[in-house]
């Protein structure tokens, strides 16, 4: 009885990991869009999103300046891995650049 119920729980296992598998893998890999929100008083006027490193590589930027309030969904051109550095630029000539995980952060919100 032990040896079936052991072979039982085994199956259980390898079915639990065979399911989180297609959840792993998708943790890896960026949603294909990336929504940002303008949440301060002043347009956003540039907004880009690129790879870290040495030779980082443009995946996003924002065609048209963002006025306050609104929001707009940007697509990631080829994205690899999770790991963004993020640069953004209203018109009081305020800057922001921050290292994100788009893996886990689908909404940017840019505040005061």
């Amino acid at each position: 009885m032990k040896a079936q119920q052991l072979v039982a729980s085994g199956i259980g296992i390898a079915a639990a990991i065979i399911l989180a598998l297609p959840a792993m893998a998708q943790g890896s890999r960026p949603h294909p869009q990336i929504t940002i929100t303008n949440q301060r008083a002043v347009p956003l006027s540039n907004f880009a999103i690129a790879t870290p490193g040495d030779q980082p590589r443009l995946v996003a930027k924002l065609a048209k300046p963002l006025a306050p309030g609104k929001s707009i969904a940007l697509k990631l051109n080829k994205p690899q891995g999770c790991a963004y550095t993020v640069q953004a630029k209203f018109e009081d000539e305020a800057e922001s650049d921050a290292d994100m995980d788009l893996c886990k952060d689908r909404v940017i919100r840019l505040t005061e």
